[in-house]
């Protein structure tokens, strides 16, 4: 039940288990491995030192002596969310700044991630070096908070859209380029990040010859590029180029059957939707539809609650002067995404979550939503965010519920496969077999 999240995020504080060498056992429950295969009821789980060592029904269970047994009767089991789309740690309340970035912070929001379900999140090319430091650290064991993956320090166009003040490096030709992708490959970066936008016309648009560049010294490098993109002639052109994922779906119009033929031959993913983004911008010119759900309210202070009811907030929203299309970007989002999936074009999950207005977390069960309103199935919605998600990372031990892998897991009240809101229904998280406390 909903409430049995307010133990997770009393105070946004969590304690990880002690992280020691142990075998636990999980069982009586229905499981939903994220592999699309059909549901398993009466399932168990061995989870020796954070890792699935043995997986099948409760009656072939064979409990190790001294095993820590948890009952789960009459409840479900999926893989831990992953969010191919999220910014790590610089905003406070509704405030967004390369001051903000400090450590403290970056752990407060792994931890809100984590209550919520989300185990790891790529946080896309608005770091500073002590979040890769903060990375490798939790590669070394077992994390007791979200995992992180990380773009570095992303590429934005001198006088463009993206990034964050103050962290990112501007990039005003393609000759600078090579020196920073080295860079970014010696700290092992998850995938390059490059924005090409011009926020309806606002900023400069990266030229084309830098994306060039910058997707051929990615590869270079053996390493993935994911690009921010709006327009859909800056999807054809990227394909081309031979980016590999897309970190926001084309919302300026409907996309074409000739965008969906060169995303199949050249293996582009729709890394993330981020419907939840695009809702976002509408959302808050007046107190949105959660804004008194407790699965919205335990993840952010009062004052967030506050400034989003106040009148002043809400006109100064609807004063944005591109309001009046932002539910038309929603809206075109909706239908390429669908689209993109029943052309069998390879799909992510993201949310563009941490900025101000999108919230960790809670951004992650909304996205769900939104994407079985855009005619997705809950099967299909929950392989995005773990299964697809894990395989886009090329994270071999995430995203499935099976042998040898991390146990990264959600324990829910009701079946997400009848509602997909019932991911909401948390009653555990598990980070490595551990729970989150």
């Amino acid at each position: 039940m909903r409430n049995k999240l307010s133990w997770l995020l009393a105070g946004a504080v969590l304690v990880a288990a002690p992280l020691c060498a142990e075998v636990k056992i999980l069982k009586n429950f229905t499981l939903i491995d994220g592999t699309g295969k059909a549901p398993v009821t009466a399932a168990a789980m061995i989870i020796d030192n954070g890792r699935i060592s043995w997986v099948g029904t409760t009656a072939q269970l064979k409990a190790p002596a001294g095993a820590d047994v948890v009952d789960l009767a009459g409840k479900f089991v999926i893989p831990g969310i992953i969010n191919l789309h999220g910014h790590l740690g610089a905003v406070v309340d509704l405030t967004q700044s390369a001051d903000n970035l400090t450590e403290a912070n970056l752990e407060k929001n792994l931890k809100t991630y984590a209550a919520y379900g989300v185990t790891s999140v790529l946080s896309m090319g608005t770091d500073k070096d002590f979040v890769l430091a903060a990375r490798d650290k939790q590669r070394l064991g077992r994390p007791g908070e979200t995992r992180i993956f990380s773009a570095g320090d992303g590429f934005v166009f001198a006088g463009g859209y993206g990034g964050l003040a103050g962290v990112n490096q501007l990039t005003k030709t393609p000759g600078e380029v090579d020196a920073k992708v080295a860079k970014l490959a010696s700290q092992k970066v998850d995938t390059v990040k490059l924005w090409l936008d011009d926020h309806n016309g606002e900023f400069k648009k990266m030229p084309y010859d830098i994306v060039k560049a910058i997707t051929d010294a990615g590869h270079k490098y053996k390493m993935l590029v994911s690009a921010h993109i709006f327009y859909l002639e800056d999807a054809k052109k990227l394909t081309d180029f031979g980016v590999n994922g897309f970190a926001h779906m084309v919302r300026d119009q409907p996309i074409d059957q000739a965008l969906i033929d060169s995303m199949k031959k050249h293996g582009t993913w729709q890394l993330a939707a981020t419907l939840s983004r695009e809702a976002s911008m509408f959302a808050y010119a007046k107190a949105p539809s959660f804004i008194s759900d407790p699965f919205f309210t335990r993840g952010v202070s009062e004052n967030v609650v506050k400034t989003l009811k106040s009148s002043e907030y809400q006109k100064a929203q609807a004063a944005d002067p591109h309001f009046a299309h932002y539910p038309e970007y929603l809206e075109n989002a909706k239908k390429n995404i669908k689209k993109l999936v029943d052309s069998g074009v390879k799909y992510g999950f993201g949310t563009d979550s941490g900025p101000p207005g999108r919230f960790p977390g809670f951004f992650e069960h909304w996205e769900m939503e939104l994407l079985v309103e855009a005619g997705l199935t809950p099967s299909q919605v929950i392989q995005s965010a773990t299964k697809n998600a894990a395989e886009y990372l090329k994270a071999k031990d995430l995203g499935t519920l099976e042998k040898s892998k991390w146990a990264d897991l959600l324990v829910l009240e009701k079946n997400p496969l009848e509602n997909i809101k019932n991911t909401q229904t948390i009653d555990s998280v598990y980070i490595a077999g551990n729970r989150v406390k």
